[in-house]
């Protein structure tokens, strides 16, 4: 007798710098999601790690937690549900996002294909990554509109953008080479 073999998920991966859209053509594909996002370690531990001024940095994430969890999705599991992340709370939520066992599941976000050794397990469970770009303009424009829609002041949002967004995005189009395709979106318009 032939054991029952657990049919296999299919990850796609979208990155790409801060405000680049990559929720929103996630959103836009129709297909399961698992946000990074989920994985930002809560301002609580943040805090106790000195890194609450940062968050959002490579740092600022349980990468090693995320791999995990792409693992049993890509392996088919039954009952896994991903966190999300709650911008009105800017906290993760454990246990929000039911994923399917079978089928294609995007996974998005800034750090897939980053090359640094925690990170490494996240890229190695997905199957193929698209690296999102967009004119950068337009892509700081959308990040100091988003952190001004969750609480922060024209000029704190400014603020935020450049001195934590924008070193985050060198990370991210520093390993922009190792995806398997770049998607180029233009403008935004």
């Amino acid at each position: 007798m032939i054991p029952d073999v657990p049919p296999r998920t299919r990850l796609l991966g979208l990155t790409g710098a801060p405000g680049v859209g990559k929720s929103t053509l996630a959103a836009a594909l129709g297909l399961p999601v698992v946000p990074m996002d989920g994985f930002h370690y809560a301002d609580v531990e943040l805090v106790r790690r000195g890194l609450r001024d940062r968050k959002g940095a490579p740092e600022t994430f349980d990468a090693p937690g995320y791999a995990a969890l792409l693992r049993r999705v890509r392996a088919g599991e039954p009952d896994v549900v991903a966190p999300m992340f709650e911008r009105d709370l800017e906290q993760p939520l454990a246990g929000a996002i039911p994923v399917p066992a079978t089928g294609t599941v995007v996974t998005e976000g800034n750090y897939l294909l980053l090359d640094e050794p925690r990170w490494h397990g996240v890229r190695a469970e997905i199957d193929v990554v698209w690296h999102l770009t967009l004119d950068d303009d337009v892509r700081r424009e959308r990040l100091v509109a988003r952190h001004v829609r969750f609480g922060k002041s024209p000029a704190e949002a400014r603020a935020w953008v450049a001195r934590v967004d924008e070193a985050n995005a060198a990370l991210v189009e520093a390993a922009r080479d190792r995806a398997d395709e770049v998607v180029d979106l233009g403008s935004g318009t």
